[in-house]
């Protein structure tokens, strides 16, 4: 059982209208900890843009902590693939894992017109992950950005950007997986979103933190000022009078 509290804090993550919401909640060792709610059914196309699954990817300096409280969801490592449900507990993702996490499609997205749209359609869960040193981590900013960059795409009628994607992975410590038979395929993956996403994006100007989607500004200030391509983006915010 994980050792979370109830205190929620006023950090919020709401995309998709609602379709998408997480509160942070307070864990004493973790760097930090959401409750989220997913609801598929209102998700519709926005849902991975058209896909059931997101893509594969690891964490090279945290263990990711996942624990369903209401419904299901299906968590994928190193090609094993586990069904959750309350009843399974806190299960960890190991550092360099590759995995990925989905909601198993309902009946009525399977085409059982006998259920209803919403039967079956949300999940809560709780999700969280070590903390660590390195500057760039999984934590609270990172998924509003990767989130609050999601909804601006699905609310435009757009497609992502591949290089912000990496921008705002490599600055979440999150890198996406290349195919098998890649020779060491997790360390070029590693650095190849290292030099596209935060030294040749930085160049181009692709932020990997936005003061509209991120709660602590600072913060997100004092880690782009941490790398040479990005510190041009640590503006700290205008203080009203």
């Amino acid at each position: 059982m994980s050792n979370m509290s109830n205190v929620e804090s006023d950090i919020v993550i709401n995309a998709f209208d609602g379709a998408v919401f997480a509160r942070e909640t307070q864990h004493p060792s973790r760097a930090f900890a959401f409750e989220a709610t997913i609801d598929s059914a209102r998700l519709g196309d926005a849902r991975n843009h058209g896909s059931t699954k997101p893509p594969l990817h690891f964490h090279p300096h945290q263990e990711e902590y996942i624990e369903v409280l209401e419904g299901q969801m299906i968590l994928e490592i190193e090609g094993r693939e586990y069904l959750l449900t309350a009843d399974s507990g806190e299960l960890p993702v190991l550092p360099w894992a590759r995995h990925r996490i989905w909601q198993p499609p309902t009946p009525a997205e399977n085409g059982d017109a006998s259920h209803e749209s919403g039967s079956g359609s949300i999940v809560r869960f709780r999700v969280s992950a070590q903390e660590t040193e390195e500057v760039f981590k999984l934590d609270c900013i990172s998924f509003q950005n990767w989130y609050g960059y999601q909804d601006e795409v699905v609310r435009a009628g757009g497609k992502l950007d591949m290089i912000q994607v990496l921008s705002i992975f490599d600055a979440g410590g999150t890198y996406p997986t290349l195919p098998w038979w890649v020779p060491f395929s997790r360390t070029v993956a590693y650095y190849g979103t290292v030099v596209v996403g935060r030294w040749i994006g930085g160049m181009l100007g692709y932020q990997p933190f936005y003061q509209k989607w991120t709660s602590d500004w600072p913060l997100a200030c004092e880690r782009m000022q941490s790398s040479f391509f990005q510190k041009r983006f640590a503006s700290q915010p205008i203080k009203s009078s």
